[in-house]
């Protein structure tokens, strides 16, 4: 039968070993590099300093607008040879593979590996693999990275990027998020979806209710503005995705949710007085465990008068124009 591994190149593909471990590389402007490690932390409750991480928590790696590629780890070694020795158990049978050198590792100055080494490792490891090579349109990717000293080979996946795809909707406003921050922002308050239940009371036009539902995060959307509530009702629609808008004070919140997102409103639809946004942060006190709040302005004052504790923080930049993301429980 065509289009079948062998039992151990089966095996070697699913690696459904509990204890996994995930490579993932990143890139990010510096004007967005706080959000990422915010991202990065809310992920795997820690961040590092470089573009890379090695964590056994497994993320797709489209969720993130940061997160370039992700390697699942098959083998680790000290030395490219011994990647060469490990990888000739693999047998692809019928399917056809590739290898690709990620870029991004940790290699000092004076190791650093040039474009045509790389592709000669590339070719090398191909070798060793009992199987077809295509490098256009290949069954399956493999992916080679050094990092921390040793080198790690194993299964690659692309970010697909799905956050673009969201940025021209039928309804929007210049003060909106961007998508690659409402994303990120997402991520934050819902880093692993599963049992999770969360809403976003002050939704706007549906910015970030668009990047969570396309995430698979279930999520709610609430506004008092019945304007801006059609508008996210008709950008959610036009992505094909399913969720649920009321229109309505968060006083009228009656459920309660495991997180809540406030985008503080600011702008010319919805303007929130000082009384108006302590008055958001302790009905957000009352019915959710976690608050991911975005603001243009301080409010510590305001966020432990309602009683709320910040766990985590960051800035984010555009221009001259700066937003504070911050963690609270």
């Amino acid at each position: 039968m065509r289009n079948r591994l062998t039992r151990k190149g089966w095996k070697l593909l699913t690696n459904q070993n509990s204890t996994a471990e995930y490579i993932y590389t990143y890139a990010c402007s510096p004007e967005e590099l706080a959000l990422c490690h915010l991202e990065m932390r809310s992920f795997f409750r820690r961040e590092s300093l470089i573009n890379i991480i090695k964590s056994n928590i497994k993320i797709d790696p489209s969720r993130s607008p940061f997160i370039r590629e992700r390697i699942e780890v098959l083998y680790e070694e000290e030395t490219l040879t011994g990647i060469y020795e490990q990888v000739s158990d693999i047998e692809m049978g019928d399917k056809t593979f590739k290898v690709i050198f990620i870029k991004i590792n940790d290699l000092g100055d004076t190791e650093k590996i040039e474009y045509k080494e790389r592709r000669e490792i590339e070719r090398e490891i191909g070798a060793q693999i009992h199987g077809k090579a295509d490098v256009h349109h290949p069954d399956h990717i493999f992916g080679i990275v050094a990092y921390g000293g040793k080198w790690y080979f194993g299964h690659y996946c692309k970010n697909e990027a799905i956050w673009l795809r969201h940025t021209k909707k039928p309804r929007e406003y210049s003060t909106a998020l961007s998508t690659r921050v409402a994303r990120a922002i997402a991520n934050i308050a819902v880093p692993h979806p599963e049992g999770i239940r969360a809403i976003d009371p002050c939704c706007g036009i549906g910015t970030v209710l668009v990047e969570a539902l396309s995430m698979g995060i279930t999520i709610e959307g609430r506004d008092i503005n019945p304007l801006v509530t059609s508008g996210s009702r008709e950008n959610i629609a036009h992505f094909n995705l399913e969720g649920n808008v009321t229109t309505g004070p968060i006083a009228e919140v009656t459920q309660n949710y495991d997180v809540a997102i406030i985008d503080m409103p600011y702008n010319l639809y919805t303007h929130a007085t000082p009384e108006d946004q302590l008055s958001i942060l302790k009905h957000t006190r009352r019915f959710a465990d976690k608050m991911v709040l975005v603001t243009i302005e301080s409010m510590d004052h305001m966020i432990k008068e309602a009683g709320f504790e910040i766990k985590d923080r960051c800035v984010t930049k555009k221009g001259y124009f700066k937003r504070e993301i911050i963690v609270c429980v």
